[in-house]
Protein backbone atom coordinates (compact mmCIF):
# COMPACT_ATOMS: atom_id res chain seq x y z
CA UNK A 1 0.00 0.00 0.00
CA UNK A 2 1.51 3.33 -1.02
CA UNK A 3 1.52 5.95 1.68
CA UNK A 4 -0.11 9.31 1.13
CA UNK A 5 0.39 12.78 2.46
CA UNK A 6 1.75 13.59 5.90
CA UNK A 7 -1.15 13.56 8.36
CA UNK A 8 0.79 14.13 11.61
CA UNK A 9 3.77 16.46 11.64
CA UNK A 10 4.90 17.20 15.19
CA UNK A 11 8.29 18.63 16.12
CA UNK A 12 10.10 19.28 19.39
CA UNK A 13 7.00 18.61 21.51
CA UNK A 14 7.57 19.46 25.16
CA UNK A 15 4.92 18.99 27.85
CA UNK A 16 5.37 20.43 31.31
CA UNK A 17 2.98 20.48 34.22
CA UNK A 18 3.33 23.24 36.79
CA UNK A 19 3.02 21.73 40.24
CA UNK A 20 3.67 24.85 42.28
CA UNK A 21 6.06 27.69 41.71
CA UNK A 22 8.91 27.28 40.90
CA UNK A 23 8.50 23.51 40.58
CA UNK A 24 7.55 22.02 37.25
CA UNK A 25 7.38 18.51 35.94
CA UNK A 26 8.45 17.89 32.36
CA UNK A 27 6.87 14.71 30.91
CA UNK A 28 7.79 14.96 27.21
CA UNK A 29 11.27 16.21 26.31
CA UNK A 30 11.22 17.43 22.70
CA UNK A 31 9.45 14.65 20.81
CA UNK A 32 9.12 14.68 17.02
CA UNK A 33 6.86 12.33 15.04
CA UNK A 34 5.69 12.22 11.43
CA UNK A 35 2.95 9.86 10.28
CA UNK A 36 1.72 9.50 6.70
CA UNK A 37 -1.78 8.75 5.53
CA UNK A 38 -2.43 4.99 5.52
CA UNK A 39 0.31 4.04 8.00
CA UNK A 40 -0.20 1.66 10.92
CA UNK A 41 2.16 2.87 13.66
CA UNK A 42 2.76 1.56 17.17
CA UNK A 43 3.97 3.73 20.03
CA UNK A 44 5.24 1.30 22.64
CA UNK A 45 6.53 1.98 26.12
CA UNK A 46 6.28 0.93 29.74
CA UNK A 47 3.91 2.51 32.22
CA UNK A 48 5.16 6.00 33.05
CA UNK A 49 7.02 6.46 29.75
CA UNK A 50 4.78 9.35 28.67
CA UNK A 51 2.45 7.40 26.34
CA UNK A 52 -0.79 8.83 27.72
CA UNK A 53 0.54 12.39 27.67
CA UNK A 54 1.66 11.97 24.06
CA UNK A 55 -1.67 10.40 23.09
CA UNK A 56 -3.54 13.34 24.61
CA UNK A 57 -1.44 15.75 22.53
CA UNK A 58 -1.73 13.75 19.27
CA UNK A 59 -5.49 13.46 19.90
CA UNK A 60 -5.80 17.21 20.59
CA UNK A 61 -7.11 16.50 24.09
CA UNK A 62 -4.25 18.62 25.46
CA UNK A 63 -1.86 21.22 24.07
CA UNK A 64 1.94 20.99 24.12
CA UNK A 65 3.87 23.47 26.26
CA UNK A 66 6.33 23.96 23.40
CA UNK A 67 6.78 22.70 19.86
CA UNK A 68 4.81 22.58 16.62
CA UNK A 69 1.98 20.24 15.63
CA UNK A 70 0.24 20.12 12.25
CA UNK A 71 -2.63 17.58 12.08
CA UNK A 72 -4.15 16.99 8.63
CA UNK A 73 -3.07 20.50 7.50
CA UNK A 74 -4.40 22.21 10.66
CA UNK A 75 -1.94 24.08 12.89
CA UNK A 76 -3.06 22.80 16.29
CA UNK A 77 -0.99 25.37 18.18
CA UNK A 78 -2.93 28.24 16.58
CA UNK A 79 -6.39 26.65 16.57
CA UNK A 80 -9.13 28.00 18.83
CA UNK A 81 -10.95 25.72 21.30
CA UNK A 82 -14.04 25.38 19.07
CA UNK A 83 -11.80 24.40 16.14
CA UNK A 84 -10.07 21.79 18.31
CA UNK A 85 -13.48 20.34 19.29
CA UNK A 86 -14.35 19.99 15.61
CA UNK A 87 -11.00 18.33 14.89
CA UNK A 88 -11.62 15.80 17.68
CA UNK A 89 -15.11 15.08 16.37
CA UNK A 90 -14.39 14.82 12.64
CA UNK A 91 -10.70 14.07 12.12
CA UNK A 92 -9.89 11.64 14.96
CA UNK A 93 -11.54 8.39 16.01
CA UNK A 94 -10.66 7.44 19.60
CA UNK A 95 -10.59 3.88 20.97
CA UNK A 96 -9.83 3.69 24.70
CA UNK A 97 -9.01 0.76 26.98
CA UNK A 98 -12.10 1.56 29.07
CA UNK A 99 -14.50 1.77 26.05
CA UNK A 100 -16.15 5.04 27.24
CA UNK A 101 -19.61 3.99 26.05
CA UNK A 102 -22.77 5.64 27.38
CA UNK A 103 -24.32 2.99 29.59
CA UNK A 104 -28.04 3.66 29.29
CA UNK A 105 -28.28 3.84 25.53
CA UNK A 106 -28.05 1.12 22.87
CA UNK A 107 -24.87 0.13 21.07
CA UNK A 108 -26.31 1.58 17.85
CA UNK A 109 -27.03 4.94 19.52
CA UNK A 110 -23.48 5.01 20.91
CA UNK A 111 -22.15 4.66 17.36
CA UNK A 112 -24.49 7.42 16.17
CA UNK A 113 -23.33 9.89 18.82
CA UNK A 114 -20.31 11.44 17.02
CA UNK A 115 -22.51 11.93 13.95
CA UNK A 116 -25.12 13.71 16.08
CA UNK A 117 -22.45 16.19 17.21
CA UNK A 118 -21.42 16.58 13.56
CA UNK A 119 -25.08 17.36 12.71
CA UNK A 120 -25.48 14.42 10.32
CA UNK A 121 -29.22 13.96 9.50
CA UNK A 122 -30.99 11.17 11.45
CA UNK A 123 -31.67 8.77 8.58
CA UNK A 124 -28.15 8.99 7.18
CA UNK A 125 -26.73 8.67 10.70
CA UNK A 126 -28.65 5.48 11.46
CA UNK A 127 -27.76 3.90 8.10
CA UNK A 128 -24.05 4.60 8.64
CA UNK A 129 -24.19 3.29 12.23
CA UNK A 130 -25.79 0.02 11.08
CA UNK A 131 -23.13 -0.41 8.37
CA UNK A 132 -20.39 0.10 10.95
CA UNK A 133 -21.98 -2.40 13.34
CA UNK A 134 -21.89 -4.94 10.50
CA UNK A 135 -18.25 -4.07 9.83
CA UNK A 136 -17.31 -5.00 13.42
CA UNK A 137 -19.63 -8.06 13.36
CA UNK A 138 -22.00 -6.67 15.99
CA UNK A 139 -25.20 -6.27 13.98
CA UNK A 140 -26.98 -8.91 16.11
CA UNK A 141 -26.26 -6.91 19.31
CA UNK A 142 -26.88 -3.37 18.09
CA UNK A 143 -29.97 -2.81 20.25
CA UNK A 144 -28.30 -4.03 23.45
CA UNK A 145 -26.97 -1.59 26.05
CA UNK A 146 -23.28 -1.76 27.05
CA UNK A 147 -24.08 -3.57 30.33
CA UNK A 148 -25.51 -6.41 28.22
CA UNK A 149 -22.26 -6.78 26.25
CA UNK A 150 -18.95 -8.50 26.99
CA UNK A 151 -15.71 -6.53 27.11
CA UNK A 152 -14.77 -7.55 23.57
CA UNK A 153 -18.21 -6.63 22.26
CA UNK A 154 -17.98 -3.21 23.93
CA UNK A 155 -14.62 -2.61 22.31
CA UNK A 156 -15.97 -3.53 18.88
CA UNK A 157 -18.80 -1.02 19.41
CA UNK A 158 -16.17 1.54 20.43
CA UNK A 159 -14.27 0.89 17.18
CA UNK A 160 -17.48 1.34 15.17
CA UNK A 161 -18.08 4.62 17.02
CA UNK A 162 -14.51 5.74 16.28
CA UNK A 163 -15.20 5.24 12.56
CA UNK A 164 -18.52 7.15 12.61
CA UNK A 165 -17.34 10.37 10.95
CA UNK A 166 -14.81 8.60 8.68
CA UNK A 167 -11.87 10.17 10.56
CA UNK A 168 -8.47 10.85 9.06
CA UNK A 169 -6.83 9.14 12.05
CA UNK A 170 -7.74 6.34 14.46
CA UNK A 171 -6.02 6.66 17.82
CA UNK A 172 -6.18 3.44 19.85
CA UNK A 173 -4.93 3.64 23.45
CA UNK A 174 -4.28 0.14 24.89
CA UNK A 175 -7.41 -1.13 23.07
CA UNK A 176 -6.87 -4.75 24.16
CA UNK A 177 -5.59 -3.94 27.67
CA UNK A 178 -8.77 -5.04 29.46
CA UNK A 179 -9.41 -8.11 27.26
CA UNK A 180 -8.31 -11.73 27.32
CA UNK A 181 -5.93 -12.83 24.57
CA UNK A 182 -8.57 -14.44 22.31
CA UNK A 183 -10.87 -11.40 22.47
CA UNK A 184 -7.90 -9.05 22.03
CA UNK A 185 -6.91 -10.98 18.91
CA UNK A 186 -10.34 -10.37 17.42
CA UNK A 187 -10.10 -6.65 18.15
CA UNK A 188 -6.64 -6.42 16.56
CA UNK A 189 -7.94 -8.25 13.49
CA UNK A 190 -10.55 -5.49 13.05
CA UNK A 191 -7.81 -2.85 13.12
CA UNK A 192 -5.89 -4.78 10.46
CA UNK A 193 -9.01 -4.94 8.29
CA UNK A 194 -9.60 -1.19 8.64
CA UNK A 195 -5.99 -0.57 7.68
CA UNK A 196 -5.75 -3.02 4.79
CA UNK A 197 -9.24 -2.71 3.28
CA UNK A 198 -10.02 0.96 3.98
CA UNK A 199 -6.52 2.40 4.12
CA UNK A 200 -7.07 3.89 7.58
CA UNK A 201 -4.24 5.65 9.37
CA UNK A 202 -3.94 4.03 12.81
CA UNK A 203 -1.74 4.83 15.81
CA UNK A 204 -1.72 2.04 18.38
CA UNK A 205 -0.46 2.99 21.84
CA UNK A 206 0.52 -0.11 23.77
CA UNK A 207 2.83 -1.55 26.39
CA UNK A 208 2.80 -4.90 24.53
CA UNK A 209 5.79 -5.64 22.25
CA UNK A 210 3.77 -8.46 20.63
CA UNK A 211 0.98 -6.12 19.52
CA UNK A 212 3.46 -3.46 18.45
CA UNK A 213 5.19 -6.04 16.24
CA UNK A 214 2.01 -6.33 14.14
CA UNK A 215 2.24 -2.67 13.08
CA UNK A 216 4.29 -1.40 10.15
CA UNK A 217 6.43 0.95 12.21
CA UNK A 218 7.29 0.79 15.90
CA UNK A 219 8.37 3.82 17.93
CA UNK A 220 9.70 3.11 21.42
CA UNK A 221 9.06 5.72 24.09
CA UNK A 222 11.03 5.84 27.34
CA UNK A 223 11.10 8.60 29.95
CA UNK A 224 9.37 11.07 27.64
CA UNK A 225 11.66 10.55 24.63
CA UNK A 226 11.70 8.28 21.59
CA UNK A 227 14.68 5.95 21.98
CA UNK A 228 14.20 3.81 18.89
CA UNK A 229 12.31 3.21 15.69
CA UNK A 230 12.07 0.00 13.68
CA UNK A 231 9.87 -1.82 11.22
CA UNK A 232 7.22 -4.28 12.29
CA UNK A 233 5.59 -7.05 10.29
CA UNK A 234 2.54 -4.96 9.34
CA UNK A 235 0.17 -7.88 9.73
CA UNK A 236 -1.37 -10.26 12.25
CA UNK A 237 0.66 -13.35 13.18
CA UNK A 238 -0.01 -16.28 10.87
Amino acid sequence: MSKGDVIIDAHDIVKRYYIGHPNELEILHGISITVREGEFVAIVGASGSGKSTLMNIIGVLDRPTEGSYILDNVDVMKARDNELSEIRNKKIGFVFQTYNLISRTSALKNVELPMMYAKVPGGKRRKRAKELMQLVEMEDRMHHTPDELSGGQKQRVAIARAMANDPALILADEPTGALDSKTGRRVMDIFHRLHEEQGKTIILITHSPELAEECERILTLSDGMFIGERKGSGHAPL
